[in-house]
C-alpha cells in the first residue's frame, strides 16, 4: 500500500464532475452583475427551503452568522443562557457569546456523540432560554426527547445542521425539528459553496423578516433602517454555485452511505475500535466517519504513513478549550465527550471514495491492530 494515496476529502474530484455547470452559473451571475444577494441567492433560498421541507431560507454570510442572528432574532442576549453540546465545533457556542448570552455545556451521548437530553434536563435553569441541538458528524440527535423537555420549560430550538445537510428523522429533514435550523455552506461540508457562506431555514414567517432585516444593516429596502444589524449576507456567486450542487445532494449522501455501511462490515468485529452507532429510523448523512480507536494517534500515524489522510473532530472538547478556563471545568464534568476527544478517528469519507480505497482504508486499520497483537 505504500503508493496509495488516499485523501480525506477530494473536492477537485467534485469540480470535476460538474464543472460545466459551475462555469455556467458563475458566468450568468457575473454576467448579471449579481454579486450581493439578487436572484441567484433567492432562487437557491427557494430551493434549499423546499429541500429543508420549511416555508423560508435565508442565506447569510456563514454557518457562524447563521446561529448568531437566529439568536439575535429571538430576543437571547445579555442574562440568558443557551445550552450547547459539549462536543461540537466551537462556532456553536461562539455564537452565543456573541448574542451576548452564556454557553452553559451539556455532555454528549456516548454512543450517538449528540447532545444527550438526560444531561440537558439537568443543565436547565431559570435563566436558559434555548438549546442549540448539533447534529454532529451528520448523526441527528434525539429531537423527540429535546423537543419534550424545550416545550415543557419554554425553550427555543435552534438547530446546529452544519454537518448534516440531507440526514433525516424518519423519512422527514431534520429542519423540520426545531424553531429553526442553521447551516454553514463552509467548503468542505455535504453541501459547500466555493468560499464562505451559511443559511437558517425556518416556518416562522415573523422570525425569518427578524434574521433577512438583521443579516441586511436592519432595513426594509435600501435605506429604510428599522434598527442596527450587520452585514451578513451571502454572494451571488455562492448562490448560483448551491443551487448546481443542491441537484446532487442526495445521490452524493447515498454515496457517503454505501461507503459507511462498507467501513462498518469490515471494522464492526475489529478489537480496538468502536463503528458508528446508527439509532433507529435515523437517517445519517455521513459529513464524517468516526470511529472510536484505541491508540488513536499511533493508529493515525500508521495511516499517514501508509499514505491515508484521517482527521480528528475534535481534540478538545469545547469545555476543556483555553477559550472557556473560565468555566472552571474539568474532565469529568464531561465524561463522554472527554472520551470522544481521545478516541475519535475520522476516515476518509466523500461521495467520490468508491469501493475500492473505502476497502483499502478499512484493510489499513484492521492490519494496524493485527501487527500490534503480533497476528500481522
Amino acid at each position: 500500500m505504500s503508493n496509495v494515496k488516499i485523501p480525506f476529502m477530494d473536492l477537485s474530484a467534485q469540480y470535476a464532475a460538474i464543472e460545466p455547470e459551475i462555469t455556467s452559473v458563475m458566468a450568468e451571475v457575473i454576467a448579471a452583475n449579481a454579486y450581493i444577494r439578487g436572484p441567484f441567492v433567492e432562487q437557491f433560498e427557494e430551493d434549499f427551503a423546499a429541500y429543508s421541507h420549511t416555508n423560508h431560507c435565508i442565506g447569510v454570510a456563514n454557518g457562524t452568522d447563521a446561529l448568531f442572528l437566529a439568536l439575535k432574532a429571538m430576543g437571547i442576549g445579555p442574562d440568558h443562557e443557551v445550552l450547547v453540546p459539549a462536543m461540537t465545533f466551537v462556532a456553536t457556542s461562539e455564537a452565543v457569546t456573541m448574542a451576548g448570552a452564556t454557553p452553559v455545556f451539556v455532555d454528549i451521548d456516548p454512543v450517538t456523540f449528540t447532545l444527550d437530553p438526560d444531561a440537558m434536563a439537568k443543565k436547565i435553569s431559570p435563566r436558559t432560554k434555548a438549546v442549540i441541538p448539533v447534529h454532529l458528524y451528520g448523526h441527528p440527535a434525539d429531537m423527540k426527547s429535546i423537543r419534550k423537555l424545550a416545550d415543557h420549560y419554554n425553550l427555543k430550538i435552534i438547530q446546529d445542521g452544519a454537518q448534516a445537510h440531507g440526514a433525516t428523522i424518519g423519512d422527514t429533514p431534520i429542519a423540520t425539528f426545531g424553531d429553526c435550523t442553521c447551516f454553514s455552506f463552509y467548503p468542505g461540508k455535504n453541501l459547500g459553496a466555493y468560499g464562505d457562506a451559511g443559511g437558517v431555514v425556518t416556518n416562522d414567517e415573523t422570525l425569518a423578516q427578524q434574521i433577512r432585516m438583521l443579516a441586511n444593516h436592519g432595513r426594509k429596502s435600501k435605506y429604510d433602517h428599522e434598527f442596527e444589524g450587520v452585514n451578513s449576507r451571502m454572494d451571488g456567486l455562492q448562490g448560483g454555485v448551491l443551487s448546481v450542487k443542491l441537484k446532487y445532494l442526495d445521490t452524493w449522501t447515498d454515496l457517503r452511505r454505501t461507503w459507511a455501511g462498507m467501513y462498518d462490515n469490515a471494522l464492526k468485529d475489529l478489537d480496538g475500535v468502536a463503528t458508528p452507532t446508527m439509532s433507529n429510523g435515523i437517517g445519517h448523512a455521513y459529513h464524517l466517519y468516526v470511529i472510536l480507536a484505541e491508540d488513536r494517534d499511533a493508529l493515525r500515524e500508521y495511516l499517514a504513513d501508509r499514505g491515508i489522510a484521517t482527521g480528528v473532530h475534535y481534540p478538545i472538547a469545547l469545555p476543556f478549550l483555553e477559550a472557556y478556563t473560565r468555566m472552571g471545568h474539568g474532565h469529568e464534568d464531561f465524561p463522554n465527550a472527554f472520551t470522544v476527544q481521545n478516541h475519535a478517528l475520522s476516515l476518509p469519507i466523500f461521495p467520490e471514495l468508491g469501493e475500492e480505497r473505502t476497502l483499502l482504508v478499512a484493510r489499513a486499520v484492521t492490519d494496524f491492530y493485527a501487527s500490534r497483537s503480533g497476528n500481522a
